[in-house]
């Protein structure tokens, strides 16, 4: 039987790799943009990145996950070549620090190319491999770790939130599979906030267990969103304690790995997450004995 919490040695590029199941991981938000809905302007040239992200491993990150276009609804688009301007110097001097898991947040297949060859582990796609397919072959053919995220832009949706995440998130799959990625490299992640409402993002977090049927680790990016924000009435950088909050209930319910701007109160709270895993795994084991 399938469990979230066995581990699983998830494999990345240049011969990296990460152990997911018994204790949650973090990947920490470095976003060299200046127009990002949390962080924009924050980290927007390579030093100031650089810098960041390094702070960010301090408090206890395991993986650095560099964006240059902003992802928010409305956000200007960019050029492929603006965007690699912005993450690849960033992505090339923590590669040289040989210690990070870099992971690189785009949906185009050649800034993806350009930015494992420059060093990155970690292939993040938000649009799940859909808008760009040939990101897939990328993936199969440096052996990168991919993350594969749900999103319900420019389409229609199913009506019931799970339903809709098995019905994009297996043709993502499918893609991935007829470009030859290996099933150890991949990693799913249901898309908390894009093109979904208040309403259908509690109740993704609600139902979360049921993406488990996946029998694939989950990625949670709940991070400072904007129902979280409705629910609290927070200004966007007041969201963290809520959010470690949310990572705590996600971690509980089967995540792996939690992309988040602030590490360490999200740390914390899957210390005590961890925790609770464990006593819960122990005492079943017990019970089977």
């Amino acid at each position: 039987m399938y469990s979230a919490f066995a581990p699983f040695r998830w494999s990345l590029a240049h011969g990296r790799s990460l152990l997911l199941g018994p204790q949650g991981l973090i990947m920490a938000i470095v976003n060299v943009t200046p127009d990002s809905f949390s962080d924009g302007g924050l980290h927007d040239t390579a030093a100031k990145a650089i810098e960041h992200a390094g702070f960010c491993l301090a408090q206890g990150a395991h993986i650095v996950d560099i964006g240059g276009e902003s992802t928010r609804p409305g956000a200007s688009v960019v050029s492929a070549a603006e965007e690699q301007d912005r993450v690849l110097p960033v992505i090339e001097a923590l590669a040289r620090d040989g210690e990070a898991v870099i992971s690189i947040d785009t949906y185009r297949a050649e800034t993806a190319r350009l930015a494992v060859a420059a060093g990155a582990h970690i292939v993040n796609d938000v649009h799940g491999l859909q808008r760009e397919p040939a990101i897939a072959a990328v993936a199969a053919e440096t052996g990168a770790g991919l993350c594969i995220m749900h999103t319900g832009r420019d389409r229609e949706k199913l009506p019931d939130v799970i339903e809709d995440q098995f019905a994009f998130l297996e043709a993502s799959l499918a893609i991935a599979h007829d470009a030859g990625v290996a099933d150890e490299t991949i990693v799913l992640d249901p898309g908390f906030g894009f093109a979904k409402d208040n309403e259908e993002n509690i109740a993704l977090m609600a139902r979360f267990e049921e993406l488990q049927r996946f029998e694939r680790p989950l990625l949670a990016g709940t991070s400072r969103k904007r129902f979280i924000g409705a629910l609290t009435g927070r200004d966007t950088v007041e969201r963290d304690v809520v959010t470690a909050a949310t990572t705590a209930l996600l971690r509980v319910a089967g995540a792996a790995i939690f992309r988040v701007h602030d590490v360490a109160f999200n740390r914390d709270a899957l210390l005590m997450a961890d925790a609770m895993v464990e006593a819960r795994l122990g005492r079943a084991a017990r019970a089977g004995d």
